[in-house]
């Protein structure tokens, strides 16, 4: 299974102080569970965080699979075009788009609603990850972990 981490909440996941539930998401990943995937603007993003060495080594191991940057700039622009989206972040939506990722790990509202917007991610519908209500692991950050429908190009 795979998702996207959107860069609001890398310092969840990868900082020293993770919350609870962003330390289940970084196991869930570096147990070989689940993998990250980025690619254009956001791979940038995570890349200026202090996530930066464990992205490269990631990358190098597998743990994120990157989507080739130009494809991700030319799909964003054409949902910049289109005034599709209400978040600011459609290369995020472009990213799901690509490479069929499911599950997206972000505490950004508007983006999460673009995420769950049908016509835009569909088959399976995009599902949140989010510490926006508690940064402890829920049933949901549980359940959502488990799933393996969440990612349809693998």
């Amino acid at each position: 299974m795979c998702a996207i981490v959107d860069a609001n909440v890398a310092g969840e996941i990868f900082g020293e102080n993770r919350s609870p539930a962003g330390k289940a998401f970084f196991d869930w990943v570096s147990k070989g569970h689940g993998r990250i995937v980025a690619g254009g603007k956001l791979l940038e993003e995570l890349n200026k965080t202090r996530a930066r060495g464990w992205v490269r080594e990631a990358i190098n191991s597998g743990r994120i699979r990157r989507v080739k940057a130009s494809d991700v700039e030319d799909l964003e622009n054409q949902l910049r075009l289109r005034q599709i989206c209400r978040s600011n972040d459609p290369h995020v939506i472009a990213l799901a788009i690509l490479s069929g990722a499911r599950l997206l790990y972000s505490n950004d509202e508007n983006l999460q609603n673009d995420f769950k917007t049908k016509n835009l991610i569909d088959h399976p519908r995009g599902k949140i990850y989010t510490t926006l209500g508690s940064k402890d692991t829920t049933a949901t950050h549980r359940n959502l972990l488990k799933r393996r429908d969440l990612c349809h190009s693998e």
